[in-house]
C-alpha cells in the first residue's frame, strides 16, 4: 500500500475540518480614535476643514474624515500688516469604512495628488505623557502649491508624522498594519476599522510670513509637540492592548 498517497487527503481532510475551529469572521470593532476634533486646544485654534473631492472620489462612501488646519500664535512676530504670525500645522483623520480595501491606504500614496514630491521617510518614537510610547513615520518633502489666482507656483519643504489607529492596536506601517489585520481576522474573527491621523507642517521662509523663517528642527519639535498631545486626548488608551 502507498501509505504517501493514502496520508495526502487525510492531511486535506484535516486541514479543512480545521476551519470549523477558526472563530467566526465578521465582528466588526471600532477604531480607538476620536474623531470630533476641539475648536482649540491649549494655544493651538482649530479650523475645520472639508475632505476634497479626489478624496471623496477615491475612497469608499462610509469612509468618514475629521480635518482641519491648526494654528499658533508665533510670539513676538508680525507682518508688515501688523498681523501675528502664526505657526499652521494641517491635521488629517481617516477612518476606514467597513470595505477596508478602498477607505484606507498608506498617506504616501495620495500625496503625490496634494503637490507633494521627492517623498522621504524614516521612524520616530514619541514618548507620550502617560509612559507610552508612541512609533509614527516621519515623511520629509517637497510641497508644490499655487500662492495666487494666477496659478504663480512656489515650493515649501515640509514633514509629515502619521500613524494609524486600530480596534486595540496602532502601527506606523502600511504592510504592518495589513498583517495586523489578517491576523485579527484569522485568529480572532474581528474584522476592525482603522483610522490614519497624519500632521503636516512647513519650514523654511514661508510666503505668506516672509519676515519669519523656520528650521526642520523647529518644525520637528512642534510636531512631537503637537502629536503628542493629540494622541493623549484623541486615543482612548483603555482600549489600547500594550505591546509585547
Amino acid at each position: 500500500m502507498n501509505w504517501k498517497l493514502l496520508s495526502l487527503p487525510v492531511l486535506l481532510a484535516s486541514g479543512l475540518g480545521g476551519i470549523y475551529f477558526l472563530p467566526s469572521a465578521g465582528q466588526v470593532a471600532n477604531s480607538a480614535i476620536r474623531m470630533e476634533l476641539p475648536q482649540e486646544d491649549g494655544e493651538w485654534m482649530f479650523r475645520k476643514n472639508l475632505p476634497s473631492k479626489e478624496e471623496l472620489g477615491a475612497l469608499a462612501k462610509d469612509t468618514q474624515f475629521s480635518k482641519a488646519t491648526c494654528f499658533r500664535a508665533r510670539p513676538g512676530e508680525f507682518t508688515a500688516d501688523g498681523y501675528r504670525n502664526a505657526d499652521i500645522i494641517d491635521l488629517s483623520i481617516v477612518l476606514s469604512g467597513y470595505d477596508l480595501n478602498n477607505s484606507i491606504h498608506r498617506p504616501e500614496r495620495c500625496m503625490p495628488a496634494q503637490g507633494h514630491v521627492n517623498l522621504s521617510g524614516s521612524d520616530v518614537t514619541i514618548k507620550l505623557s502617560g509612559g507610552q510610547d508612541l512609533t509614527v513615520r516621519r515623511l520629509r518633502s517637497t510641497l508644490r502649491k499655487s500662492s495666487t489666482p494666477q496659478g504663480e507656483a512656489h515650493e515649501l519643504q515640509c514633514v509629515t508624522y502619521y500613524f494609524f489607529v486600530g480596534h486595540d492596536r496602532l502601527a506606523h506601517d502600511h504592510l504592518q498594519r495589513t498583517f495586523m489585520d489578517m491576523q485579527d481576522r484569522l485568529v480572532r474573527g474581528m474584522d476592525q476599522r482603522w483610522a490614519y491621523a497624519s500632521f503636516s507642517m512647513c519650514y523654511g521662509r514661508m510666503p505668506w510670513y516672509p519676515d519669519a523663517e523656520i528650521t526642520e528642527q523647529e518644525v520637528d519639535r512642534k510636531l512631537v509637540e503637537f502629536v503628542s498631545a493629540f494622541a493623549d486626548q484623541q486615543i482612548d488608551w483603555k482600549q489600547i492592548t500594550p505591546p509585547g
